[in-house]
């Protein structure tokens, strides 16, 4: 938490999803730091110690989000971690939403009322 604010990471290479995600988390009272790749991701992950991560399963590399989530579980970091999918119900036949250690999955388009519920129950 930084300035009293819940502050959520969003690691996603669509400039419009950050865009979107950031006037949602903003307009309900959360800050947003924001990554438009894995790498960094991690720097700003390292960086902030955010409350809350949301990582784009598909961005530069076909595992690139599952590589960094990889990397922050390894951490030892408790922090919640959403993917962020568009793939629908292929996500769970390519990857292993368990075995990673994921909060749950977001499908794109992300639905504000869904994301707000996540927070609202994961940050307390």
């Amino acid at each position: 938490m930084k300035g009293g604010k819940f502050q959520i990471l969003c690691v996603d290479d669509d400039a419009d999803i950050l865009q979107t995600l950031k006037l949602v988390l903003e307009k309900n009272g959360y800050a947003m730091v924001s990554a438009s790749s894995a790498e960094e991701g991690l720097r700003k992950f390292e960086e902030t110690r955010p409350d809350f991560v949301m990582v784009d399963l598909m961005m530069e590399q076909i595992d690139s989000g599952t590589s960094l989530v990889t990397r922050i579980k390894a951490s030892g970091s408790k922090t919640p971690i959403y993917m962020l999918s568009s793939v629908g119900d292929e996500l769970s036949q390519t990857t292993n939403v368990a075995k990673l250690g994921l909060d749950g999955v977001f499908q794109k388009p992300i639905d504000p009322k869904s994301l707000l519920a996540a927070l609202k129950a994961k940050l307390k």
